[in-house]
């Protein structure tokens, strides 16, 4: 029997919280429900759980804040903003601490369902069940390990910058679309998602800039060719 997925519900509405709680029980998923941001930090320590759905605006620790303390411990397990704002500001900060997606209310049900489906399943096929890895230039990217190396170096990279770069490597010297690489990797193309995409891609720049391998090349209007 397959475990069901658990989902950090962090949502200070009392009536709002039952309804989603209830509605995601029903859909077999396991709700830890938390009035409020340090609790939900309190029990996702002790859940691990597999996606975070967080409200921006709670008592205690707000969702971004909460976010950003998720983040220092896991870079993998989705957060989706549960948020009555609709300001690109809000949209941004969200995904500059490490939010994935947002849901405006009032939404419905099936609506976050898909959502959590897209990042749930996101994170199963994500990465090869094997060791592979990838030569480039003097560097070696191993993705099952989160790591480049090179002539006894390692250099450890975030979960987002290993499954960016892992799409890359999957496709060298291919002029990609920017709609491409976000469906992929990011579960939808999103203006706020390409926004973080492009920061991302500004980090692993940096990184073959200072130890060679490869480059990643705008393409004006398109996307990116990585070209190795």
């Amino acid at each position: 029997m397959s475990k069901k997925p658990t989902i950090l519900l962090a949502e200070d509405d009392l009536q709002l919280s039952c309804i989603v709680k209830d509605n995601l029980e029903e859909e077999g998923f396991e709700v830890i429900n938390c009035p409020d941001g340090d609790e939900a930090w309190f029990q996702f320590q002790r859940k691990h759980p597999d996606i975070c759905l967080l409200d921006v605006n709670m008592p205690c620790r707000d969702g971004y804040n909460l976010a950003k303390k998720i983040r220092e411990k896991n870079d993998v397990v989705p957060i989706l903003f549960l948020t009555a704002k609709h300001m690109q500001e809000d949209k941004l900060k969200g995904f500059e601490v490490g939010g994935d997606d947002f849901i405006t209310k009032p939404f419905h049900m099936p609506e976050l369902l898909k959502r959590m489906q897209v990042f749930l399943r996101r994170n199963k096929m994500m990465l090869p069940a094997h060791e592979d890895t990838f030569t480039l230039g003097a560097l070696t990217f191993i993705p099952g390990q989160n790591k480049l190396s090179s002539a006894g170096k390692e250099i450890l990279i975030t979960e987002k910058e290993n499954q960016l770069l892992l799409f890359f490597c999957q496709h060298p010297n291919t002029i990609l679309k920017r709609s491409e690489i976000l469906t992929h990797v990011w579960g939808k193309d999103d203006y706020f998602l390409g926004r973080s995409m492009d920061v991302f891609i500004t980090r692993l720049r940096k990184l073959f800039k200072e130890e060679g391998g490869a480059t990643i090349e705008t393409i004006p209007h398109v996307g990116y060719r990585f070209v190795v």
